[in-house]
């Protein structure tokens, strides 16, 4: 069961509505997301890539462009040390890119999930030695690679760390003492001593910054890179960063240098999965465009995802995207038959009554484990381990619900664990076969959430009668966009409504379509996507209903309507 909850955060609605000439609706919706004060709201609305912080105000970053602007006109050998995700692979390309057009002679690598793991490791500095290489540089990796850079040190490399991820540390006496990797220059926005006003860039968007401080310094034109943005904005979509400051910007303005991307690569996977280029959004990006370039790392090798961007021709493209489709497909298919079975193990033996939920799922494909695990804390709002067998002993990955510190919980029993990392929300872990059961009773054994945590909340934007929806209203919500993660689609309710001729439709019935009339007769088209049985069922039982939802201009054969797309029902 869910618990509804009306945002009731205050301001002067009417003075922020006349002097930014938005409605009240939308003045709301500002302060909801607590955008506070003309600077903010005035970021908010009128942002442009003109108010994007400079990136040598990052520490390390004077550091790493100096050694980078010898490196290439010394015609030394760099190798781009990248990672395997949605990340990861664009930040490899961007630095590729902007370092290649500068006359750098740089190559790439990028671990294999299944054999190498995670980041900079032993295998790929050999390899770089192996192959004379002088400078290596990672990208969305190497904060936490401590040894494996003071290896590389020894052998007389010089490293140059690109990164966003939490610096590492040693708490001793409420004292925390950061583990700094020994590179020649490290450049995380996350370092402490690190003065940069904006924390959340993905590792694409530190990547996007070196490059763009390189130009100048070089004594090119910044602009010559613009066009790298479109790379910010999929890999901060993808990665599930918060979507405010700079991030909302770089999606901003990526999105639209989509829509008529000059990239073949781009282009030929757009279009191969059916997105009309005027109608892309960041929901496309985290939907079907991402998984799909996850979908090498995950199933087969990222350099598969890399070439694509790499791609010259529309010929190459075209064949490289319909393989990540298939790939996607076959993963999305993966998915399905582990959620599938994992359900069927909660709801037959006595993992149901488990607050967390540890669900070893032996011949499940270890890279989907995540997914599965977001997918049943959804279905229960639960935190979820999803642990499968790998080729060195059992890998898994788990998913947070918000009141549930995944990782400082993971930290009371880490003795249970070979290996393990993460954060609130979100954990890996890598433990041997005979501890799984151990570590279920353990987890649980700790676990404090009650019956109130383990309800869902669901925020609303605010009460929103049927005559206040116009086309005006819709069209300035557009105003707001992009929606992820840190920036909601506008939630609206509305209670006391009848349900009129319900009905499921769709080639995959799949859809249920309705008319909503509330208590003084106004009417409006209704969709619901979710369970649309368990919905209908509903509908027949109950005289009124409370819903929530966030309205739209429905197109078809040329005549608009308006209708609300409805999210959850009551």
């Amino acid at each position: 069961m869910e618990k509804w909850y009306v945002s009731m955060k205050k301001a002067d609605f009417q003075a922020i509505s006349k002097k930014y000439h938005i409605s009240p609706i939308t003045a709301r919706l500002l302060r909801n997301r607590d955008i506070i004060g003309d600077k903010a709201i005035d970021f908010y609305l009128n942002g442009t890539i003109a108010d994007l912080y400079d990136g040598m105000l990052m520490k390390d970053m004077d550091k790493a462009v100096e050694i980078l602007a010898e490196k290439i006109r010394e015609r030394m050998p760099i190798r781009i040390i990248g990672d395997y995700d949605i990340d990861g692979v664009n930040a490899t390309y961007i630095l590729q890119e902007g370092l290649s057009r500068l006359g750098a002679e740089a190559d790439t690598d990028i671990p294999d999930r299944i054999r190498e793991g995670y980041g900079l490791n032993r295998m790929l500095i050999d390899r770089a030695i192996e192959d004379g290489i002088d400078t290596i540089i990672t990208c969305d990796n190497g904060i936490a690679a401590m040894d494996e850079i003071a290896y590389g040190k020894q052998n007389g490399m010089t490293i140059i760390v690109t990164d966003h991820h939490e610096v590492p540390f040693l708490e001793a006496g409420g004292e925390r003492e950061y583990l700094v990797p020994p590179a020649d220059a490290v450049v995380d926005p996350h370092r402490v001593e690190c003065p940069y006003p904006f924390k959340g860039l993905c590792g694409a968007a530190v990547a996007y910054k070196l490059v763009e401080a390189l130009y100048e310094v070089m004594g090119h034109d910044a602009d010559e890179v613009d066009d790298l943005m479109e790379n910010v904005a999929i890999a901060t979509v993808g990665d599930v960063m918060d979507l405010k400051g700079e991030n909302r910007i770089f999606v901003k303005q990526g999105l639209d240098m989509l829509k008529r991307t000059k990239s073949p690569g781009l282009r030929a996977l757009i279009e191969c999965n059916g997105i009309p280029f005027e109608n892309l959004s960041a929901y496309h990006i985290g939907f079907v465009i991402g998984p799909c370039i996850n979908a090498s790392g995950r199933l087969d090798t990222a350099k598969r995802a890399l070439e694509l961007l790499n791609a010259s021709g529309r010929r190459e493209a075209v064949m490289l995207a319909e393989d990540l489709k298939a790939l996607n497909d076959s993963r999305k298919e993966m998915t399905e038959k582990g959620v599938e079975q994992a359900v069927e193990l909660i709801e037959t033996t006595s993992l149901k009554d488990d607050r967390v939920f540890v669900v070893f799922l032996p011949d499940c494909h270890e890279s989907i484990a995540g997914i599965i695990a977001g997918r049943i804390r959804e279905r229960y709002y639960r935190p979820v381990f999803v642990l499968t067998r790998g080729e060195h002993g059992v890998k898994g990955s788990g998913r947070s619900i918000e009141s549930y510190n995944m990782f400082e919980e993971m930290n009371k029993c880490r003795a249970l664990f070979t290996r393990f990392g993460g954060h609130k929300l979100a954990a890996g872990l890598s433990i041997e076969e005979k501890n799984v059961e151990r570590f279920r009773e353990t987890i649980n054994e700790l676990c404090t959430l009650t019956e109130e945590d383990m309800t869902e909340k669901v925020s609303i934007d605010m009460q929103l009668p049927f005559p206040y929806i116009t086309e005006n209203l819709i069209q300035e919500l557009d105003i707001l966009e992009p929606f992820g993660k840190g920036n909601a689609k506008p939630l609206f309710a509305e209670k006391n409504l009848r349900v009129i001729q319900p009905r499921i439709i769709g080639k995959n019935h799949n859809v249920l379509k309705f008319q909503a009339e509330d208590v003084n007769g106004n009417r409006m088209d209704a969709v619901y996507f979710g369970d649309v049985q368990a919905c209908l069922n509903t509908m027949k039982q109950k005289e009124r209903m409370a819903f929530t939802f966030y309205p739209s201009v429905n197109e078809y054969q040329r005549r608009r309507t308006l209708q609300i797309t409805v999210v959850n029902y009551q």
